[in-house]
Parts: structure tokens; C-alpha cells; sequence
């Protein structure tokens, strides 16, 4: 027996897991999850198992993938099931535990109102039985399905969600991207601060309490007489660098004809318009500007500053409504229902001049008319690719503006395959709403857009901005408060 198994063996007994379908389905890596713990894996989970592995849907590769990891650890079991399979060894040291198969027939007593012939209800029955059976241990169903768990719990058995793969348990916690400096942050860290300015920016070197917590990109930002919206280009440490921003909100700065309207606005420009930054991430509710801002940074350094040959939109299609089956067409004209936010933004960066503007497009020439404003939109559109996310894997994308829509409808898994697409010169940028996930079993602390934001936080080239505040319309912001 495992030293580390032992020494919780004498403590308290271990926990027997037994796993529903949809867990191993969504993390099929979740058999070496449970440490010390052991794991039971009913057949009927084996049968639905087997059931959904056919296709090329992300559940059924999961499908495929746990029965492989299924079938490597069985295949090196050297003695009976009964006793269980040691983890140790297949799962590198990462679970300690025994995994258990159904090798009996289980006859255990449902009530008469769950009818025996629903897989989850055969699952539940064996979850009945192994507390018969071991009376002294915690037997616990693990299942991702909330129906499940209420009839577990109805019938005095414990059941619980799968948690390992949450990044966060409380989405309040996730990083924003933003800090807002004390009123006395001068007074704490203006002892021996330095200062100097370079290419029309202006740069502080400052010690102090907050220094250690400043993460590298962080936005920080005060009000007050002498406003300051600087970030972070060196911290973490006892010291930190801050340097001012670009302003954004002034005309003069404006991108593709469009300026900042508030500060978060003013930080997610700054990101998007710097070549040093390869990985942006943007949340935000409904209105924020995410798409619209992505789309003027992506036009103006594609269009004007050529610093990349072409902009790849793509998203995950699914419908908040019913889905309305097949469609005719390329990809490309496929994917045109799904990009209506696509349209409607180069609705707004393509408008004609109104009296504020001089007539001039935001590129810089004449519209000529209605004539030239056409052949403005040929050429963005020509500029544009929209891409389905089912073809992404093996891609890769050189100096490409890659903008990923609705984000947090993927999944940490999904995430990883799209985000290794980027080749040199390519800019990733994620958008989206993780209040708004329509994709089953995914919740806000388990979507990818949630993992990316976590796990890029500190890096020299990523950079993330929560936005605040809905800038459609004021129809639009009070729907969204009261509502």
C-alpha cells in the first residue's frame, strides 16, 4: 500500500467515487482526479460508454478517449478486479487510489416509481447497493446531470457535481484585468520613485506595500485631480514599472474612426493596438464595445498598417434558439447566420461621414458616394475570413488577426486547440460573456474563456480587460439592469 494512502487510510476511510457517464464524457482524464480516493465504474456507465462513442462531436472523442484509458489500465491489471486496480502506476503518480468495474449482477430495491430500465436509475441502484455493502465508507455518486443528483439526494444518498475541472469556484474571484489605486498610493509608494519618459510615454519606477500584487499588463488607474491610467510593465516583485497609456478616448488617436467611450474602453485599445501583445482576452456583457473595438484594432493594423495579411472570425455555433438543420452552401456562407454581429459592427465602422466627421472615411480617402462606400465594404469583406471552428485542427495561421466570438461557449479543451493555431505573427484575441453560456454542462466556472483569463494572467504578451460598461444605447443598459 502507498505510504501517502496509509497515512489517510488511518485518518479517515477513503472515499468510494462512483462515476456517472457524462463525467467520464467531459473529462476523460477525471479517472486520476480523486487522489487517495477510489473509484467505482458501474457497467452501465460502460454501456453508454460504448453507446456514444460513435462521430466526430467533442463528447463522442471523449467517449473514445476514457474507454482507451479505460482499456490501458485494465490491460495492465495483473490480479482480480474484485480487489481493484491500483492507480498509482497508470496514473504517473497522480491518484492513489483503486479503480472498482461492476463484476456483479446488482439487484438492489429501487421504489417502484423509478422505472429500472433508465440508465441513470441502474447507476443509482448500484450507488444504493455499495452503501449497503460498505456501510463505514462514504460512498458518493459523481454526476454531472442535476436531475441526477436531486434523485440521488431524494433517496438519502450522497451525489455531488465534478469540480476538478472548475478553474474558479467563484467567478467573482477572476481576474479583471484592472486595479484601482488607493487614495494615498503616492504617499506609500512615492519614496525614491523614478521617473522618465521614452517615446512620448512616461514611466515610473515605484516600491511599495501594492508592488508584490501587480501582475505584468495589469491596468491601474486613479481618479482624482491628477488622473492616472498607467500599466504594469514590470511587477510582482518589491519594485514595479508602470507606464502611461496611449489615450484612446482623444480623436486624434482614433481607430478606424472610433474612439473610447469610458476607461475599460480606453485599456482593451491599448491592447488590442500593441504589437508587443500576441493573447488578448475581453469580457464583458452585451454592449461593451468587445466586437466593435476587435474589429476597428484588426482593420487598422490589417488595412493600413499591414502588420497582418488577413482577419479569421470564427465562433461556436450554438443556437440559443432551435437549430434550423442544414444549410446550403461553402463554409463560408454556412457561417454567415452565425456572424450577424459581424455585419451589424461593419454596419458602424463603414458608416457614411455624419456632420461630426469631415466626409472623410475612417481609412483616411472620400467616400465618393454610395459607390465608394461599396467598394470600401468589398474590400474589408475581401480582408475578412469566417472560419466554422470544426476545421481548425492541424491550422496554422501566420500573421493573422484571429478573433474568437463567444468565447465561453468552449471548452478549456476546445480553447487549447484554437489558441495553439497561432504561428508566428499572429495576434489571438478572445471575446465574449461568461453570463451567456449555452453550451450543455458547461458552467462559468469551467468555461475555457474562465481558464484562459486565469492561466494568462502575469505573462509578458497576453493582456485582459473586464468592461464595465454597455455603450449600445440606453434601452439596451437598462435592459440589462433590470431585466
Amino acid at each position: 500500500m502507498n505510504s501517502k494512502r496509509a497515512k489517510s487510510a488511518k485518518n479517515a476511510p477513503t472515499k468510494l467515487f462512483v462515476l456517472d457517464t457524462n463525467v467520464l464524457m467531459h473529462d476523460p482524464t477525471s479517472l486520476f482526479r480523486f487522489e487517495e480516493h477510489d473509484i467505482f465504474v458501474p457497467m452501465m456507465t460502460l454501456e453508454e460508454l460504448d453507446a456514444n462513442k460513435k462521430g466526430m462531436s467533442e463528447v463522442a472523442r471523449n467517449a473514445r478517449q476514457a474507454s482507451r484509458t479505460l482499456d490501458e489500465i485494465v490491460s495492465e491489471a495483473e490480479h482480480a478486479m474484485a480487489d481493484g486496480i491500483d492507480l498509482t502506476g497508470p496514473s504517473r503518480d497522480m491518484a492513489t487510489g483503486h479503480l472498482f468495474l461492476q463484476t456483479e449482477a446488482i439487484n438492489s430495491v429501487l421504489p417502484s416509481s423509478l422505472p429500472t430500465a433508465k440508465a441513470d436509475n441502474q447507476i443509482i441502484a448500484v450507488v444504493m447497493h455499495l452503501g449497503q455493502k460498505y456501510p463505514k465508507r462514504p460512498v458518493i455518486l459523481v454526476t454531472k446531470d442535476i436531475n441526477m443528483r436531486i434523485k440521488a439526494r431524494a433517496l438519502g444518498l450522497e451525489a455531488q457535481d465534478y469540480f476538478n475541472d472548475k478553474v474558479l469556484e467563484d467567478t467573482d474571484l477572476l481576474y479583471t484585468g484592472t486595479m484601482e489605486l488607493p487614495p494615498d498610493f503616492w504617499d506609500t509608494h512615492g519614496k525614491g520613485l523614478e521617473s522618465w519618459k521614452k517615446d512620448s510615454r512616461t514611466y515610473y519606477r515605484i516600491k511599495g506595500p501594492l508592488c508584490p500584487d501587480m501582475l505584468i499588463n495589469e491596468f491601474v488607474w486613479q481618479e482624482g485631480p491628477q488622473p492616472l491610467q498607467a500599466w504594469v510593465k514590470v511587477g510582482g516583485g518589491k519594485t514595479a514599472e508602470l507606464e502611461t497609456l496611449i489615450d484612446y478616448s482623444h480623436v486624434k488617436n482614433a481607430v478606424w474612426g472610433i474612439t473610447a467611450r469610458n476607461r475599460e474602453q480606453n485599456f482593451a485599445l491599448n491592447l488590442l493596438m500593441n504589437p508587443d501583445i500576441d493573447f488578448v482576452t475581453l469580457l464583458g456583457q452585451a454592449g461593451t464595445g468587445k466586437t466593435l473595438l476587435t474589429l476597428a484594432a484588426a482593420l487598422t493594423q490589417t488595412l493600413e498598417a499591414k502588420l497582418f495579411s488577413e482577419i479569421i472570425i470564427t465562433r461556436v455555433t450554438v443556437p440559443v434558439g432551435e437549430d434550423i438543420g442544414f444549410l446550403p452552401g461553402t463554409e463560408e456562407e454556412k457561417m454567415t447566420p452565425w456572424m450577424g454581429a459581424l455585419e451589424d459592427n461593419l454596419d458602424v465602422l463603414n458608416k457614411p461621414a455624419d456632420d461630426k466627421n469631415t466626409g472623410t472615411s475612417p481609412a483616411g480617402g472620400n467616400y465618393g458616394g454610395d459607390w465608394g462606400r461599396a467598394a470600401t465594404m468589398d474590400l474589408i469583406r475581401s480582408r475578412i475570413k469566417v472560419k466554422s471552428l470544426n476545421f481548425m485542427r492541424g491550422r496554422t495561421f501566420l500573421n493573422k488577426f484571429l478573433i474568437i466570438d463567444e468565447a465561453q461557449n468552449l471548452t478549456p479543451k476546445q480553447m487549447k486547440t484554437l489558441v495553439t493555431r497561432a504561428g508566428p505573427g499572429t495576434k489571438v484575441v478572445c471575446l465574449g460573456n461568461i453570463a451567456q453560456i449555452d453550451t450543455p454542462y458547461l458552467t462559468e466556472g469551467s468555461s475555457g474563456l474562465t481558464y484562459v483569463v486565469d492561466r494568462f494572467k502575469g505573462w509578458a504578451h497576453s493582456g485582459h480587460v473586464t468592461l464595465q460598461r454597455g455603450e449600445r444605447s440606453r434601452l439596451a443598459d437598462h435592459a440589462g439592469e433590470v431585466l
